[in-house]
């Protein structure tokens, strides 16, 4: 859960110049300057899924596999973002996981609408372009641009939406992008940030995958994998 209850966060990030003057979060734009604060709150249940699978829960997605790290060490600032440190972490998860990161069908990226997001572009690509059939791009996009930022309850945003987008097979736009980020070399990045909604796409024969992935100003770096819940007769 997260509320806005003082201006005190409010300053400092206004100075830090961490915020959007325009009030528009946009994730991987070039006009991006910064994103909104929001509220918001989230509850996830989460259950083996043997234990689940035998109290006949109904199952959204389970989740196949993790992985968290700190680069603080390795940067000059603390809020200085670290493309090396958030790959580390991802190829951690995809290694728990005993997925392929050439797989990922969809990545709900932290997406601030920041400078982090050319870093955080960069990194998905080092991890998610390995072993990647041409033809297969994978989407990522960044529940913030439609809700905002809700920090302490963001994490449980973006792991919702990457639910969601699992049972409905379909991932929706993030909104505000319509210049592709200069920074980032797009031609180059198996990555598509999609401006409507778009079909979940997999590789012939195999599930969907998703991930989330998540940072913050402590230098914390969180990955998640995520596939859709078993089939009736599985």
């Amino acid at each position: 859960m997260s509320l806005i209850l003082a201006s005190t966060a409010n300053d400092m990030l206004s100075r830090a110049g961490a915020l959007s003057a325009r009030g528009r979060c946009a994730f991987g734009d070039a006009s991006a300057d910064g994103f909104v604060r929001s509220e918001g709150a989230g509850v996830l249940v989460l259950k083996p899924l043997e234990r689940a699978l035998a109290d006949g829960d109904r199952i959204r997605a389970v989740v196949l596999g993790s992985a968290v790290g700190n680069d603080g060490r390795s940067k000059a600032r603390l809020t200085d973002p670290s493309r090396e440190g958030q790959a580390a972490a991802m190829r951690w998860a995809y290694e728990d996981a005993g997925v392929p990161p050439g797989d990922v069908s969809y990545v709900e990226a932290h997406g601030t609408g920041t400078r982090i997001d050319p870093v955080e572009l960069g990194a998905l690509n080092d991890v998610l372009g390995e072993g990647r059939p041409a033809g297969f791009p994978c989407l990522v996009g960044s529940v913030k641009s439609n809700i905002g930022h809700t920090e302490a309850a963001a994490g449980a945003a973006g792991l919702i939406k990457a639910v969601l987008c699992l049972e409905h097979g379909t991932v929706p736009p993030s909104l505000h992008f319509t210049t592709p980020h200069p920074a980032v070399d797009w031609d180059r990045l198996p990555l598509v940030v999609p401006t409507r909604p778009r079909a979940l796409p997999a590789r012939p024969g195999r599930p969907p995958v998703v991930a989330v992935n998540g940072q913050s100003i402590s230098s914390t770096n969180v990955h998640i994998v995520l596939g859709p819940a078993p089939r009736s007769g599985d």
